[in-house]
């Protein structure tokens, strides 16, 4: 399992500074999460002098095994979004997907693998790309009856599911202090 955590740098930092064992790909959907965080910091209620006089720190701790892959993208923009907007995002949530420029939500791949994992360590909901969906049907029914999967295209959908209210459809339980993020997303050999 590999967990996102978002906090403000100490010392006033400026920017998005990353810390763990990221690899160039896993880095590349860290800014453009950011990108497109503050391309749309308006409508999601996040105030655009925020990115100007705060930073916001990055931080997977997952060891000494170096991460990279593009599935990270979905879970490292929930991380930013929850920390600049004090919404906690459901702790027993998992998702996996790339994202664009433009919040697209891209097919990774894999799923199977990151499924079963959530799966092992009790989680239920999972958001994942919907080009990804048809990599349900090979798993295990017993398996994806006691899943919640929930496909996503885009950020705005990314958003809707993870930050969904306590009473919504989507009840889970929530984080009461938000001043870390974790997303679990996969969990095979440091593979994200």
């Amino acid at each position: 399992m590999l967990s996102v955590e978002a906090v403000n740098p100490p010392l006033g930092g400026k920017g998005l500074q990353l810390t763990g064992k990221w690899g160039d790909v896993m880095k590349e959907s860290a800014q453009t999460a950011y990108s497109y965080i503050w391309s749309q910091a308006q409508a999601l209620g996040i105030y655009p002098d925020e990115f100007h006089h705060y930073g916001v720190h990055v931080h997977v701790p997952a060891g000494t095994i170096p991460k990279d892959g593009p599935s990270a993208g979905v879970a490292i923009a929930c991380s930013l979004v929850s920390w600049l907007t004090g919404k906690p995002v459901h702790t027993d949530t998992a998702m996996t997907g790339g994202i664009t420029l433009a919040g697209l939500v891209s097919a990774v791949g894999g799923d199977q693998g990151k499924l079963l994992a959530a799966h092992r360590v009790g989680i239920r909901g999972i958001l994942l790309p919907a080009a990804d969906q048809m990599d349900l049907a090979t798993l295990d029914s017993r398996v994806r009856d006691e899943l919640e999967c929930i496909p996503v295209k885009n950020l705005q959908e990314v958003f809707a599911a993870a930050f969904a209210p306590a009473d919504s459809a989507w009840a889970l339980q929530s984080c009461p202090a938000c001043s870390i993020t974790s997303l679990v997303l996969d969990a095979v050999r440091g593979r994200p």
